[in-house]
């Protein structure tokens, strides 16, 4: 059992010892600490704050916990429910609240759940605020306040419909031309939120949808993270029910993966490239994407003569990057797309709809419109190292051996060869070297890898 402490909120497996595990002693603790930073944020002044939650199974413990120590913060709630991390982001924004807390585990298994933390723009705590929390999670000397301070709960009303209205007012979102092609899509939402909010997207859009896994139940029919390996059912009933794509979202929302009509993977990696090939054809502008993600969303944006940039891995670096440039779409290779337009976080239900307005306009099969980019392979790796081991020295030699080539130390070491590139990061929560690679086959990106797990444990003395 596992509790993860780090400057993106509190994540850990439900039950077992305080301090240990995700118990209601910590979940306290931590959203105290949560408030106390925020009063310091605002000089003091009252607080209001979003609370929304996904579907799993501790769902409505955690938040129980939450809003009444929020209330005996002295600080208002705003409290919406079964939510996606998207809404709930959206939320603070809408309501002009001071933060939120969103309640989800993001792709974790059901035991898991967590706390992440949110500023008055709906985004993450950057790296430093994260590490006040924490350290404020440690002092105990805060003083509560007496009944006459105590919070009150302004309201308990779902934001989703709303989310979905904003969505499609957006001007790049063409209703119409979905409607025109009346798709037939199979949605896995993975018994989470997700099964709430597609399905209702998607009939606003005219599609015709059949659910698979969308009972909000917490109980997750499969591993919930949208990888190949996990998607065998949606794939099988696409071709079954002759539909022209699959939608597959993790129980909070803000990761998008798309099936094709043969139930082959259009591959998370290319949510991001397909919704910005629409973008860029309408809007130019700068990208963004982290260090790990796909080289395909580099040559799709210089394709359109508009500039790559690349940032640190975690949302919170891709955001403080895109606004650094003023980006107009960006995001993660995981299935993450920031459209600003709409606000700074990873959102599914955008994606979605940006999507299909693209797949309609173009007039394409998926399988079709995924053969229109770059062909990229990716491979993930990792080596387990023992704690006395320097990461950070073993990083420092290989970026030395290649200096030579084009090398990006902003978070570990990425060296981009001509046709391929491997990047190398410390893990934050336990001795192991994150070894990604890509490139033109998976065979290649397969001996890159081994490459340098080779010459890692060379220097290890592994």
């Amino acid at each position: 059992m596992t509790l993860i402490k780090s400057i993106s909120g509190i994540r850990g497996t439900v039950g077992g010892a305080v301090g240990e595990n995700l118990t209601p002693i910590d979940v306290v603790k931590f959203t105290t600490a949560y408030v106390r930073f925020m009063t310091e944020q605002n000089d003091g002044k009252r607080l209001t704050i979003v609370v929304g939650r996904d579907a799993r199974i501790s769902g409505e413990m955690v938040d129980d916990l939450i809003e009444g120590t929020l209330l005996g913060c002295g600080a208002d709630v705003i409290n919406v429910g079964l939510c996606t991390t998207p809404g709930t982001e959206m939320a603070v924004i809408c309501n002009r609240a001071d933060g939120g807390i969103i309640i989800t585990a993001s792709h974790n298994p059901r035991q898991w759940n967590a706390l992440k933390l949110l500023n008055a723009r709906g985004e993450f705590l950057n790296d430093a605020e994260g590490k006040r929390v924490l350290a404020l999670a440690e002092d105990e000397s805060f003083l509560y306040p007496e009944i006459d301070s105590i919070g009150r709960v302004l309201s308990r009303e779902p934001f989703n419909d709303e989310h979905i209205r904003r969505v499609l007012a957006l001007p790049l979102v063409d209703a119409e031309a979905v409607k025109a092609r009346k798709f037939k899509v199979v949605v896995d939402a993975v018994n989470s939120v997700g099964g709430v909010v597609i399905p209702k997207l998607l009939r606003e859009l005219g599609c015709e949808v059949v659910e698979l896994n969308c009972e909000p139940t917490g109980y997750f029919a499969h591993n919930p993270e949208p990888l190949p390996e996990n998607l065998t059912e949606i794939s099988q009933v696409i071709v079954r029910e002759g539909a022209d794509l699959g939608v597959v979202v993790d129980p909070d929302v803000d990761r998008l993966a798309f099936v094709s009509e043969d139930g082959s993977m259009f591959v998370e990696e290319y949510t991001l490239v397909a919704v910005a090939d629409y973008i860029l054809s309408h809007a130019k502008g700068s990208t963004v994407s982290n260090l790990s993600s796909s080289r395909a969303l580099r040559d799709v944006t210089e394709r359109h003569g508009c500039e790559y940039f690349a940032s640190a891995v975690g949302e919170v670096n891709v955001v403080a990057k895109m606004k650094e440039v003023g980006a107009v779409i960006g995001g993660e290779g995981n299935g993450g797309v920031i459209y600003p337009e709409l606000h700074y976080g990873r959102d599914a239900l955008v994606g979605v709809a940006l999507f299909l307005t693209y797949l309609a306009q173009k007039n394409m099969k998926m399988t079709e419109l995924r053969r229109s980019y770059p062909a990229y392979f990716a491979s993930k790796n990792k080596i387990q190292l023992t704690p006395a081991i320097d990461v950070d020295k073993v990083l420092r030699e290989i970026k030395a051996r290649y200096a030579g080539e084009n090398v990006n130390d902003i978070d570990g070491v990425k060296i981009d060869f001509a046709e391929s590139w491997v990047h190398l990061r410390k893990s934050n929560t336990e001795p192991i070297i994150r070894i990604y690679t890509e490139a033109k086959s998976m065979d290649e990106a397969d001996a890159l890898a081994r490459r340098f797990m080779d010459e890692i444990k060379t220097i290890c003395n592994l």
